[in-house]
C-alpha cells in the first residue's frame, strides 16, 4: 500500500470515527466500541494488522495510553478530585491486588489455567480504563467526590497493573518471590511518582516565566513536558504511566498562560490517540477466532464484574475507613463496583504476554477482547440508571466556569477571560455585586458580538464574555470568587462561599 493510499485511508477512518462519536454520544456507550468495530471491519477487508507483530502493537498501544493519561491529568480538576485521592490510591493499589488474586483463584480451575497464566489474566483485567471512564462518567450528574474517585482511580491504576503484567510475564526467567515482586512494584511506583512530581512543577514554573513568541507553542510545550516525565521515569526504571499522569495533573492545575487552549489541544491529541489505538486493536483481532473465546471470556468477565470488582471495592473501602481516609456508603460501593469500566488498557496489556511468546497468550488476547466488548455494552449504557437506582446522582448544577489567561508581564498581572455558561448564577448579577478584591477589575464585556466598558451597575447575562485584569497576588481569590458566584449567585457569601478561602 502506497503512502498516498495509506494517508487517504487513515484520514477516512478518522473522519468516520469522528462522525460516529456524535451518533453514540447519547447512548452512554464509550466510543471505543465503534472504533474497535472499524478495526474489525478493516481486518475483514484484508487490511488487518500483521498478527506476527504484537510487539509493534504493544509499543504503539503504550504510547497511545501515555497520551490518553496525559490528557486525563491535564483535564482533571484538582479541586474536584482532591478529597477522592486517598480512596482512589487504595483502589489503585490494594484494590488491584485483590482483583488479580480473586480472578486468578476463581478461573484457574474452570478454565484450566496454571497459576502463572491465571495471575496474568487477573493482572491484565485489573485496570479500569481512563478513556472509557472519562468519556462516560463526565456526562453523568455525579457528586464531585464520587466521580473524582473513579477518575483518579483510572489515572492511577494503570501503573501498578502494567508493572504486574510485565513482572508476571517475565516470572519464568526469575526465581523472585512475593517479597521481591512487591519491592520492585513499590520501587517503580516511587520512581515514577518522584519524576512526575519533579517535572510537573518545574515545567509549570518555566512556562510561567518564559514568554513564548506564539500562543500555539504553549500547548505543545505542555504535552512535551508530560512525555519528558514519561521517558525520564522509564529510563530510571520507574512507572512512566504514573509519571505522565501526575505531571499532567500538576500542569493542568497550574496557572499557565493559555490554559483553555492547552486543554483543547490535549483533548484533540487524546481523541486521535484513542481512534488510532482502538482501530489498531480491532485490526489486530481476527473475528473468526473470537467465537471460541466467548464462553471463557464471559466466565472471566462475570467473575470480574460480579465478584472481583465488588470485593476489591469493599476491601479498599474498609481499609480507607480503618485508616480514616474516607467513608464510603454501601450505595457508593455498589456504584463504584459497577462503574469499573474496562477498555483499551486490558487489550493493550494482553499484547505484553503475547509479544513475550507466553503459551496460550493469543487466546488470552481474544478473551480479553470479548470481555471488553460485552461488558462495555452492558455497563456503559446502564450507569445512569444505576446511579439513579442507588440514589448517588447529584442534582444538576451550573457548568464549571472556565477561566483563560494571558500574562501581562510588565504589570505582573493576568488578563482573565470568562464566558458565562448556561445555568450559571452569574446571570443577572451586577458587576459591583461580584465584589472582586482590590487589584482586580472587569475591564470589558463582550455581548452579542459587541464590546463595551461596564459600569458597576452593568447586569451580566448568559453568554457574556468578561475580560478581567487581576494582579498576580489576587488572581486565586478572583477565580474562587467568580466560581462561588457562578454556583450560588450574588448571595454566595451567605452560603459560606466568599472566595476568600
Amino acid at each position: 500500500m502506497t503512502l498516498d493510499v495509506s494517508l487517504l485511508l487513515g484520514a477516512a477512518v478518522v473522519i468516520a470515527a469522528i462522525a460516529s462519536v456524535r451518533l453514540v454520544h447519547r447512548t452512554g456507550l464509550p466510543s471505543l466500541l465503534v472504533f474497535l468495530g472499524f478495526g474489525l471491519a478493516l481486518g475483514l477487508s484484508g487490511i488487518g494488522f500483521p498478527t506476527e507483530n504484537p510487539q509493534v502493537a504493544q509499543q504503539i498501544g503504550l504510547w497511545a495510553l501515555a497520551v490518553i493519561l496525559a490528557e486525563g491529568g491535564l483535564t482533571t480538576n484538582w479541586s474536584h478530585v482532591r478529597r477522592s485521592v486517598p480512596l482512589a490510591l487504595v483502589l489503585a493499589t490494594v484494590g488491584v491486588a485483590v482483583s488479580i488474586l480473586i480472578v486468578a483463584f476463581v478461573i484457574q480451575g474452570p478454565l484450566g489455567f496454571d497459576v502463572r497464566t491465571a495471575l496474568i489474566v487477573g493482572a491484565v483485567l485489573a485496570s479500569t480504563d481512563a478513556a472509557a471512564v472519562f468519556s462516560v462518567l463526565r456526562r453523568l450528574p455525579l457528586p464531585p467526590r464520587l466521580g473524582g474517585v473513579l477518575e483518579a482511580e483510572s489515572g492511577f491504576n494503570d501503573a501498578p497493573t502494567v508493572i504486574a503484567v510485565v513482572l508476571l510475564t517475565g516470572a519464568s526467567q526469575t526465581s523472585a518471590g512475593l517479597g521481591t515482586f512487591l519491592l520492585e512494584t513499590a520501587l517503580e511506583l516511587v520512581i515514577g511518582a518522584a519524576v512526575g512530581l519533579a517535572v510537573g512543577p518545574a515545567g509549570a514554573y518555566a512556562l510561567r516565566h518564559v514568554a513564548l513568541p506564539a500562543s500555539g507553542l504553549y500547548p505543545i510545550a505542555v504535552l512535551a513536558l508530560t512525555f519528558v516525565s514519561y521517558g525520564g521515569a522509564v529510563l530510571l526504571h520507574g512507572s512512566g504511566f504514573l509519571a505522565v499522569y501526575l505531571a499532567g495533573l500538576i500542569l493542568g492545575n497550574s496557572h499557565l498562560p493559555h490554559r483553555a487552549a492547552t486543554r483543547s489541544f490535549a483533548e484533540g491529541a487524546a481523541w486521535l490517540a484513542q481512534i488510532g489505538l482502538f482501530v489498531m486493536l480491532g485490526m489486530l483481532a481476527h473475528i473468526e477466532e473470537l467465537p471460541s473465546a466467548v464462553v471463557p471470556g464471559l466466565i472471566t468477565g462475570t467473575v470480574l464484574a460480579l465478584v472481583a470488582r465488588p470485593l476489591s471495592v469493599a476491601v479498599s473501602s474498609l481499609l480507607a475507613r480503618l485508616l480514616r481516609l474516607d467513608r464510603v456508603t454501601w450505595r457508593e460501593q455498589a456504584f463504584l463496583s459497577w462503574a469499573g469500566l474496562r477498555g483499551a488498557v486490558p487489550i493493550v496489556l494482553a499484547t505484553i504476554p503475547w509479544a513475550a511468546g507466553i503459551e496460550g497468550s493469543k487466546e488470552i488476547f481474544n478473551q480479553v477482547f470479548v470481555i471488553v466488548i460485552v461488558f462495555t455494552l452492558l455497563q456503559g449504557p446502564t450507569l445512569p440508571y444505576a446511579a439513579r437506582l442507588l440514589g448517588v446522582s447529584a442534582p444538576a448544577e451550573a457548568h464549571d466556569l472556565s477561566v483563560e489567561s494571558a500574562p501581562l508581564e510588565e504589570l505582573h498581572a493576568d488578563l482573565l477571560q470568562v464566558k458565562i455558561p448556561p445555568e450559571s448564577l452569574l446571570h443577572g448579577v451586577e458587576v459591583f455585586e461580584l465584589r472582586l478584591p482590590a487589584g482586580a477589575a472587569v475591564t470589558l464585556v463582550v455581548r452579542d458580538g459587541r464590546s463595551f466598558v461596564p459600569t458597576g451597575s452593568t447586569r451580566l447575562r448568559t453568554d457574556d464574555q468578561l475580560l478581567i485584569v487581576a494582579t498576580a497576588a489576587c488572581r486565586d481569590q478572583v477565580e474562587r470568587r467568580l466560581r462561588a458566584v457562578n454556583r450560588r449567585g450574588k448571595l454566595a457569601g451567605w452560603y459560606g462561599e466568599r472566595g476568600l478561602e
